[in-house]
């Protein structure tokens, strides 16, 4: 989508908007732009923001996602700062539950788009355990915020890996507008 509106010279959240209909697919993404301040974002050559939507398989939460990341010298490589979700799967018996399957769907997914990776020499997979496997560490993960839409009467929708998808969407996106291009 933001490849899209890059094309289209629009807004990457102006253009989602204005090709969505589904009101709890624009709430979420709606949210989310003003709880992480979209419109005072200024990407720059040091900072980078980026937006990610997706419903869980076609039929499930609803969730948006947006990033902010960082420069740190390197072309190839950027900070994550600051990650805003939220999240509509319907009416909510444990809100805390919900908050909690977000968050570690987006470390989850901040981990598998920036630092992790099989190593592999001629013969074998060479990082086979967990001090030298690349993977998100506590004090690389960054300040994350979610928000929780309750919809009271309206049937639950599950949650699980809803988070995944949207995160790392928001964390490329960012990073093409932080260089200028597309991350392989």
């Amino acid at each position: 989508m933001d490849d899209l509106a890059h094309a289209a010279g629009k807004d990457p959240l102006a253009f989602r908007l204005d090709h969505l209909s589904d009101p709890r697919a624009r709430a979420v993404i709606e949210i989310t732009a003003s709880k992480f301040g979209w419109s005072k974002h200024q990407t720059g050559t040091k900072l980078g923001h980026g937006l990610g939507f997706a419903r869980l398989n076609n039929y499930g939460a609803y969730v948006a996602v947006a990033a902010a990341v960082e420069s740190t010298g390197s072309d190839t490589a950027a900070r994550l700062i600051r990650i805003v979700a939220t999240v509509d799967c319907g009416e909510i018996i444990n809100p805390d539950g919900v908050r909690n399957q977000i968050e570690g769907g987006i470390v989850q997914a901040s981990s598998w788009a920036l630092l992790e990776r099989v190593d592999f020499d001629q013969t074998r997979i060479i990082n086979n355990d967990w001090i030298s496997y690349p993977i998100m560490r506590i004090t690389e993960t960054p300040e994350i915020e979610v928000h929780v839409v309750n919809r009271p009467g309206e049937p639950y929708l599950g949650v699980g890996e809803a988070a995944q998808g949207p995160a790392a969407a928001a964390i490329a996106n960012a990073f093409s507008r932080l260089t200028g291009r597309r991350h392989s």
